[in-house]
Order: C-alpha cells, then sequence, then structure tokens
C-alpha cells in the first residue's frame, strides 16, 4: 500500500467513525466495553455498526472483485464480518456448500465451541466472541450434519496409547441412568480417535495406518485395553508397555510400609518385578495379594523404565491418550447431561476433529 493510499484510507476511516460516532447515544459510550459493542457486535434493541454497515459493504466488493459477477439469485450468508448477500454464481466460484448459509470460518468457529460446550454455552459464547447470533438449536442441527472422518496419518506410527471413558446414555423417565464406555486411541502423540460400541472401526482404523516395528503399545492395566491391543498389528511387532504412572498409583495403594513401598518403586523403575513381588508375596494383606497378582499379569509389559526414559526411546506414560479423554469430557460429562445413542459417535468425533486439527480456522 502506498503512502497515499494510506492517506485516502485514513481519511475513509475517519469519516466512518464520525458517522457512527454521531447516531450512537452518548450512555453507550461511558466505558471502553460499551464502545467496542457499539463498534463490533450486533445487539437486539439497537441497531448495529460495524456488523451492520462496514465490514459486510467490504466484504461484498472483495467478492465481487473476486468473481467478477453479480448476477444470479442471492442468499444471506453469515459470516463473522456480518451477513452477506451472495449469489449464486458467486457462491460456486467461491467454493460455497449449496444450501448453506453459514460462511466456513463462522461454521469452523461454531463447531469448535461445540466441541468444548454445550450448545446454548456455545452460542453464548459465539454472539460474545464473535457478535454473531446462533441458536443452540441451529448449532445442534449444524453439528449433527457433520461428517467428519477419522485423519490418515501422514507418517509412520511408532506408538500407540488406547485408553477408555464413560458416556451417560439417556433412559426413559423413571428409569435408573445407564453409563456406558467409549475408547479413545490416540496415534504417534499426534492423532486421536474415539468409537462408542464399536471396537471394529477403531481396530480397523489403527490396523489402517503405516504401523513401524516395533509398535509401542502403552496402556494401563484395564483387560479391555489390552485385548483391542491384541488385534492391532502382529504379537511380533507388539512391544507392550505398562503405563508406569498407573503401576505406581496401584504400589502406593497397597500402603504399608514407606521404606518398603520405595523400594519396591525403586525396583519396578528398573524393570526389576521379580524382586518387587518378593517385598509383598509374604504379606497377608488383600491389597498385597492383589497387587503381586497384577505384577504378575503384567510381568511382560513392565520394562526398564529408567532406560527407555533415559535413552528417550519412546513414551512410559499413557498421559496423551488420558488427556483427550478429558478434553472429550468438557463436551460429554456436562452437569446433568445424558445422550442419545445415536448422537454419542458424532459427540466423541467433534472433540477429536478439534484435537486433530480439523476445525482450525
Amino acid at each position: 500500500m502506498t503512502p497515499e493510499e494510506q492517506e485516502r484510507l485514513q481519511a475513509a476511516v475517519k469519516e466512518i467513525a464520525a458517522i457512527m460516532y454521531k447516531n450512537t447515544s452518548p450512555s453507550e459510550l461511558q466505558t471502553l466495553e460499551g464502545i467496542k459493542t457499539t463498534v463490533r457486535c450486533r445487539r437486539r434493541a439497537t441497531p448495529t455498526q460495524m456488523l451492520e454497515y462496514v465490514s459486510p459493504k467490504i466484504g461484498l466488493f472483495f467478492i465481487e472483485e473476486t468473481t467478477g459477477t453479480n448476477k444470479g439469485r442471492p442468499r444471506q450468508i453469515k459470516s463473522c464480518i456480518g451477513e452477506l448477500p451472495i449469489t449464486e454464481k458467486q457462491a460456486q466460484k467461491l467454493g460455497l456448500e449449496p444450501r448453506s448459509h453459514l460462511s466456513p470460518v463462522l461454521e469452523k468457529c461454531s463447531l469448535r465451541l461445540c466441541a468444548n460446550e454445550s450448545y446454548q454455552n456455545a452460542s453464548l459464547e459465539l454472539e460474545a466472541l464473535t457478535g454473531m447470533k446462533m441458536g443452540h438449536s441451529t448449532l445442534h442441527r449444524l453439528v449433527n450434519r457433520q461428517n467428519l472422518p477419522q485423519p490418515s496419518a501422514w507418517q509412520a506410527v511408532s506408538e500407540v496409547s488406547l485408553d477408555g471413558g464413560k458416556v451417560r446414555l439417556r433412559t426413559p423417565k423413571g428409569k435408573e441412568c445407564q453409563w456406558r464406555d467409549y475408547k479413545a486411541v490416540r496415534l504417534g502423540g499426534i492423532y486421536y480417535g474415539a468409537f462408542f460400541g464399536d471396537h471394529q472401526s477403531l481396530l480397523d482404523w489403527v490396523n489402517s495406518q503405516r504401523l513401524v516395528t516395533p509398535l509401542v503399545c502403552l496402556g494401563d492395566g484395564h483387560n479391555g485395553v489390552w485385548k483391542l491391543f491384541s488385534e492391532i498389528g502382529s504379537s511380533s511387532t507388539r512391544l507392550e508397555i505398562l503405563d508406569w504412572y498407573h503401576l505406581r498409583e496401584n504400589l502406593y495403594k497397597v500402603g504399608g510400609s514407606v521404606k518398603r513401598q520405595k523400594l519396591a518403586e525403586n525396583l519396578l523403575w528398573t524393570g526389576e518385578v521379580g524382586a518387587a513381588i518378593a517385598l509383598f508375596v509374604d504379606l497377608a494383606k488383600k491389597q498385597s495379594k492383589n497387587f503381586c497378582a497384577y505384577l504378575s499379569k503384567h510381568r511382560s509389559r513392565i520394562i526398564n523404565y529408567a532406560y527407555y526414559q533415559a535413552e528417550q526411546i519412546c513414551s512410559i506414560g499413557s498421559g496423551s491418550v488420558e488427556s483427550a479423554i478429558k478434553q472429550i469430557g468438557l463436551r460429554l460429562k456436562l452437569s446433568g447431561a445424558q445422550w442419545n445413542l445415536a448422537n454419542v459417535q458424532s459427540i466423541l468425533q467433534l472433540p477429536c476433529a478439534y484435537l486433530n486439527g480439523q476445525l482450525a480456522v
């Protein structure tokens, strides 16, 4: 932009600002928040300023100049710069979906908020952040229309971690609520997926990736996790590792002598399972016997964690997929929320798409 163009732009901006200021009630200009709301946000009681009169006209000029046409029947498109009357031919040239009334950016902003909030809260946040109002029912329909495919890893996958979460299903009035399990998986510390009642789709997605040898499989002590791992890759290519932090957590559930617990932790940290079992095998407490059984069951999955961490061979904990469970929980475990069986998978896919960057604006 040349200095002359900058001067013309500043003069035009100043004139626009003067007109907007003249048509604003003095009571709305007492605070910085009031000025911001007056300049940008859409309000119910009074006419809007920037989103009503200025930015849509600028956007429309750009659209007409870019497409070279203003022919065809127009339809109103909600966007982050206001409502735009875009014609059929303009929409075709700009790659807008047929019958869509949302711009791609506003749609992604809406989906990002729905991935972390209830529809009601997402509606309020959308209006506060963009100035554009969209009802919670509209957001609900928008989410249900989405087809968010699982991503394909661009690089070879060397590490897979699995964990499970719970979802509360809607039940008839008067019936006790039902909690059901879902599984979340993370590939190579990058890609996320979540599946409800469809383990085969989870396995198909993971096995469709380019898996390296050895394939590190990280999980806690849950039987369902290792059952799924048994169908990923092959036994000769998998390196199954018990999550160190779950192992340590189970150790300290035993209680008793602090000295013995610390010694056991040091032994397990270097993979000395037999010596760790010997510390508890003669104890009569039920917790001790359960812990010995736990160690024996996962003996082949307990590695020399100290060496693997020092050499940075792979992760020693499944915290990455657990963070995904927490992210999904922000959307799924809303206070008092119950979900229809048909909608659970779409609700799971939305936070995963957010984490995978599929909803990047």
